[in-house]
């Protein structure tokens, strides 16, 4: 396990992270965000949804927020997303962009895992959530680290 989270901190970008979310973004009104869990995650579901609320993701003016959430300790991730990407997008959404992140993990390119992810995730936002004329970035497009509480 710490060679996966030692491989996974040197390998990962967050200046090209925050990148392909902004160019993700351009294509949609959804709003896209990633958190390193840098501690186990025992449900990354359920770590995920908590980080969706503490970032206060679900205040977006379409519902249409996203999350991405990887914790390396535990080898899971979760992506967690709004009512409106429920209601438009199902579940093939979320098997989509799962499976545009696992390929690339599986070899351990943690970087190119996440921004295929998020070039995938604004792809299909943009069919159910284009971008509009008076759209504004709602939230950072910066990666959030989470580390333990001692």
């Amino acid at each position: 396990m710490v060679t996966l989270m030692n491989s996974f901190e040197t390998q990962l970008d967050h200046v090209r992270i925050g990148r392909a979310i902004a160019a993700a973004e351009l294509r949609t009104s959804g709003e896209l965000r990633v958190v390193v869990h840098q501690y186990p995650a025992v449900d990354a579901l359920a770590a995920a949804k908590d980080e969706f609320s503490r970032l206060g993701m679900n205040g977006t003016r379409e519902r249409n927020a996203v999350l991405i959430l990887v914790a390396p300790l535990s080898h899971t991730f979760a992506i967690y997303g709004d009512a409106g990407i429920h209601a438009k997008c199902g579940p093939a959404f979320w098997a989509e962009v799962a499976g545009a992140m696992s390929e690339h993990f599986k070899s351990e390119a943690f970087t190119e895992g996440l921004v295929h992810a998020l070039e995938r995730a604004g792809e299909l936002l943009a069919v159910h959530f284009p971008r509009r004329s008076d759209d504004r970035n709602e939230l950072s497009d910066d990666v959030v680290e989470r580390f333990p509480v001692v």
